[in-house]
């Protein structure tokens, strides 16, 4: 399998599949000399484990990272950094019945047309498990930019949004739907609970902010801040949609509404308004960068699907194992470590060229 290689200066790798011995990252890249240990990787790792609460997986794994090259005496040393993260808590005989059919909005069907054959066991390379690798990745990006800030939280679940006016940033790490607005983290219990005990899921929107960017990252044309935004997080598994700043709500506005206006400020230029999400042309303007990410419902459900089997015969198909209600929770330490990742790579390529 081609394409496991994100970044330019800053590349990492994923590899590994979800019922495997292990998966893992390498990160090259890195500039030397920075700190770094398992216990700068793992808090991010603890976020986004399986088997936190109720509304996640039930699978329990400790996503214990081990660092088995790159650094020396707790430092980086510019060569390949090897993430691994043991797989303890497979239950491969779950999938009987996916080996003969695929699951309906899955991957299964699409890698058996390209390669012809397919790891059931949990999708392989397709399940979500490989976003483990990303985090750990991108807690190692977020040392090459200590000048920058991510938080991301749900913004969403099953359409149910977050009032702005209750949004509390304190409140995101204490409930389990990473959720700015205490209010909307109760009802979404009953949302979550109500899917998980029919059988079905939700999808989510996570929003994440990036401060402290300077002015200056990204390019113009084949190396957009943005694009490079967009494609790292439309890799994550089971996101279908995402939005810099107004997103699609831009196309309703008129050009006044839509623009920045700007005003001299006591540090230089001082914005009034950010609906381009911290970039235009590609490039940062040293505003906030905002990204919305969406995420579809997660597709294993007990509700059968109507599907084929891989001989081309109808049949009817419900997924059984252990899978999360709303795939998109466990996906705010994925939406922060992407948005490192890139970020990252952005510094080092502004550096290559301007010094």
């Amino acid at each position: 399998m081609s394409w496991n290689t994100f970044g330019r200066v800053l590349r990492f790798t994923t590899w590994g599949e979800s019922h495997g011995p292990a998966l893992g990252a390498v990160v090259d890249g890195c500039p030397p000399g920075l700190r770094l240990s398992e216990a700068d990787i793992q808090p991010f790792l603890d976020a986004r484990k399986p088997g936190t609460s109720r509304f996640t997986t039930q699978r329990r794994e400790a996503d214990e990272v081990r660092i088995l090259s790159g650094t020396f005496e707790g430092q980086t040393t510019g060569t390949p950094i090897s993430l691994m993260i043991e797989n303890t808590d497979q239950r491969s005989k779950d999938y009987g019945e996916v080996a003969k059919a695929y699951r309906p909005g899955h991957a299964d069907y699409a890698y058996d047309a390209k390669y012809g054959l397919r790891d059931y066991r949990g999708g392989g390379r397709s399940s979500a498990r490989e976003t483990a690798a990303r985090v750990a990745a991108g807690a190692v990006a977020r040392l090459v930019i200590p000048e920058v800030t991510i938080t991301a939280w749900v913004s969403a679940i099953g359409g149910d949004a977050v009032d702005p006016a209750n949004f509390d940033a304190a409140e995101i790490g204490r409930n389990p739907f990473f959720c700015p607005d205490p209010v909307a983290a109760a009802r979404w219990e009953g949302l979550v609970d109500a899917a998980r005990k029919d059988g079905s899921s939700l999808g989510a929107l996570v929003e994440c902010v990036a401060t402290g960017v300077p002015a200056g990252w990204g390019a113009p044309l084949y190396a957009k801040l943005d694009a490079d935004l967009a494609a790292g997080m439309m890799g994550i598994n089971a996101v279908k949609g995402v939005e810099i700043g107004e997103g699609m709500a831009a196309a309703a506005l008129r050009g006044e509404d839509n623009a920045d206006p700007m005003r001299p400020g006591v540090d230089g230029v001082e914005f009034t308004a950010n609906h381009a999400g911290g970039i235009a042309g590609g490039i940062a303007t040293g505003q906030p960068v905002v990204v919305r990410v969406a995420f579809k419902p997660t597709s294993s459900i007990l509700i059968p699907q109507d599907t084929i089997t891989r001989d081309g015969e109808a049949t009817q198909l419900a997924t059984k194992g252990r899978h999360d209600p709303c795939v998109g929770i466990r996906g705010v330490p994925v939406v922060e470590a992407m948005m490192a990742l890139v970020l990252a790579d952005h510094k080092l390529l502004h550096r290559a060229q301007m010094g």
